[in-house]
């Protein structure tokens, strides 16, 4: 199984980064070792002092494709959930400035909360609400809609590159309101008003 994820897929959050706005998806992969079942408590490393949540539709692939056409991306998925891609983010900014390869500070174990999944049934993916309470307190609200590149674009340019198979899964991006998790917060993942992700942080 492999686990990708979209970088800077929505605008405000790359601004509020300051990160430029990208021309085609930026992909990073994390190791099936990274992820988190919703549940199941998120210790934070002893390796970071700024552990960051990122909450995320993500997309489960349902057959095997490569070279996909953006036409006939719909049927290569069936499934969809909320996700939190955790970041060391001194990590990240440290090796950024290194201009080295910053994998370890995404992809370290337990680094991909994962929601229950849901059929996607007559939902349109590019309209769906989703949104992360920290405490029961709203900290991100996106929706789809406000996607860069849309799921459909990015399974095609993923498929350019990597055979997707059944059971990859896509995080397909953040909306703004990134920030620091602590020891003791509770984190609630919704699509619209539906509960399918809930972590605790020791």
């Amino acid at each position: 199984m492999k686990i990708f994820c979209i970088g800077r897929n929505y605008s405000l959050h790359a601004e509020e980064l300051g990160n430029a706005i990208p021309d085609t998806p930026i992909i990073f992969l994390k190791p099936e070792t990274s992820l988190l079942r919703s549940g199941t408590p998120f210790y934070i490393p002893s390796f970071s002092n700024d552990i960051h949540y990122e909450a995320e539709i993500v997309v489960k692939i349902c057959r095997l494709g490569k070279g996909i056409s953006r036409k006939f991306a719909h049927r290569y998925y069936k499934d969809i959930t909320i996700g939190i891609d955790f970041t060391a983010r001194d990590i990240q900014q440290n090796l950024k400035k290194k201009g080295l390869p910053w994998e370890i500070s995404k992809g370290f174990d337990n680094s991909a909360g994962l929601g229950t999944w849901i059929d996607i049934n007559n939902l349109n993916i590019q309209d769906i609400d989703f949104s992360l309470e920290i405490n029961n307190i709203l900290v991100q609200n996106g929706n789809t809609a406000n996607m860069l590149f849309s799921v459909d674009e990015i399974i095609s340019y993923i498929s350019n590159f990597y055979t997707l198979k059944i059971g990859d899964i896509i995080f397909t991006g953040t909306p703004a309101g990134v920030g620091k998790i602590n020891k003791g917060d509770h984190l609630i993942g919704k699509i619209f008003d539906k509960k399918l992700l809930d972590i605790k942080i020791k």
